[in-house]
Formats: structure tokens, sequence, C-alpha cells
């Protein structure tokens, strides 16, 4: 339990930090697409015998390359779509290639918060340190090719360099959480946070500040509410992440 409230905590911080700019830049497609498409690179691992993490990371990596290059011809969300795609379709083959589901990869899906093991949080705390070094060297020019692209032309700030960064930024978040809340998951703690915040907050750290307690507050409230319940916890993340979103509506709407 020790392990899984610190990595908890790991996971919550930089999913709502790097899901803040998933919601300026509108790119909620992206933190759905690449966790699931990176997922195949597990069944890659189990195919050649390496570590799935190995395999999360070079299938993230390809995905984000593969993204990056397609937006420079084509809208973001197509180009996210066709990124997405070929990962499925070479997942597909890699997976039928696979003679039998190992329970490792099988647990990639949901997570093993309640199981991660001491080994794990090095690893994990390593990732989420670089993730968070990148974003505090990046923030305000990617702040500024994510919403005013020609502000940041004028201050000679190339949103394409930063917009590949980004997506290598996500590919390392969906590497480091994958084994920790699932590729179903992750995409709740990078959009449901940093979506609320954005409807409650005035400005851009302010924003940043509410994500990160919203997103810490619902993987402790779901861990506590698994362990009384044994129900399971990937059921909670959802149900907590639908509800903020839904009194951030309304507290919107009642501030009007």
């Amino acid at each position: 339990m020790i392990n899984a409230w610190i990595t908890a905590s790991i996971v919550g911080l930089v999913s709502a930090v790097v899901g803040f700019f998933i919601a300026v830049r509108g790119q909620a497609f992206l933190a759905h697409a690449l966790p699931n498409g990176a997922f195949a690179g597990a069944a890659m691992a189990n195919l050649i015998s390496i570590n799935p993490l190995l395999g999360l990371g070079i299938f993230s990596v390809f995905g984000a390359g593969t993204i990056g290059f397609l937006e420079k011809k084509l809208k973001k969300d197509t180009a996210t779509a066709l990124g997405f795609v070929l990962m499925l379709a070479i997942g597909a083959l890699l997976l039928s290639l696979t003679a039998e589901y190992s329970q490792q990869i099988f647990a990639l899906l949901f997570g093993e918060i309640l199981g991660v093991s001491t080994t794990e949080l090095l690893p994990t705390a390593i990732l989420a340190a670089v993730i968070l070094g990148l974003i505090f060297l990046c923030y305000r020019p990617l702040l500024y090719s994510s919403v005013l692209e020609e502000v940041a032309f004028a201050k000679k700030i190339s949103p394409g360099q930063y917009n590949m960064a980004f997506l290598l930024i996500v590919a390392l978040v969906t590497t480091m959480a994958i084994p920790v809340v699932g590729t179903l998951l992750i995409f709740t703690l990078l959009v449901a946070p940093a979506a609320t915040a954005r409807l409650v907050a005035a400005t851009p750290k302010t924003a940043l500040l509410v994500s990160v307690v919203l997103s810490l507050t619902t993987v402790y409230l779901s861990i506590a509410l698994a362990y009384e319940s044994n129900w399971p916890i990937g059921f909670f993340i959802g149900i907590l992440g639908f509800v903020s979103y839904s009194l951030g509506k309304i507290y919107q709407k009642l501030a009007k």
C-alpha cells in the first residue's frame, strides 16, 4: 500500500501537469490514441522476450514521431488518427504472432497500482523527474505555441519543434503510467482533472495548480475506496473524473 500511495502521487502529479497542456492544446484524442496504440508494444516485447516496459517505450516514441511527422501535412486530429491506425495495425499483427497473452500484458490494460513493487518505484520516479524537467524548461514557449502561435512566431519560437517535443513528453508519460494505471485509465487522468481546472481557473498557473490538486485527490480517493469496497480502482478513477468535470461545468454556469 505504501508503494501504491507513492506511485499514485507520482503518476497523479505528472499526469495533471501534462494534462494541462493537453487541455490547452485541445488534444484529448492524443491522450487516448498514444497509450492505446503503445499497448501493442507490450505484445512485441512478449513476442521477442524483452521487458514489456521497453516495448511500451519503443512504441510510444514511434507513435509520437509518426504523429509529429503527419502533423506537418495534416490537421492534428487527422494526424493522430492515422498514427493510431498504424500502431493498431502493427499491434494486430504482433498479437496474432503471440501464442498466448501473458498475465503481465493483460495487466497493462488496467494497471497494477496496488501491486507496484519497490523495484518499480525508482524507474517511475526517474521518468517523472525527466518529464517535469522538460516541462519546466519548455513551459513558456510550449504555452505560447499551444494557445498563441502568433506570439510564438513573434518571439521566434518554432511551434513545430515544440509540438514534437510535447508529443515525446506524452510518449514518456505513457511509458511511465501504463504499468501503474493501465492504458484504459491514463486517459482519464490526463484529461479529466485538467479539463475541469480550465472550467474553474482564470489563469494558466492557477489551472495548473487546480489540475494537480484534482488529479491527486482522484487517485487518493480511488485507492481508499477500492481498498474499502474491494471494487476495481478503475471504476472510481473514471467516476470521480466524470463527477469532478460535471461539478466544474455547474460552477462555470453559476459563476456567469
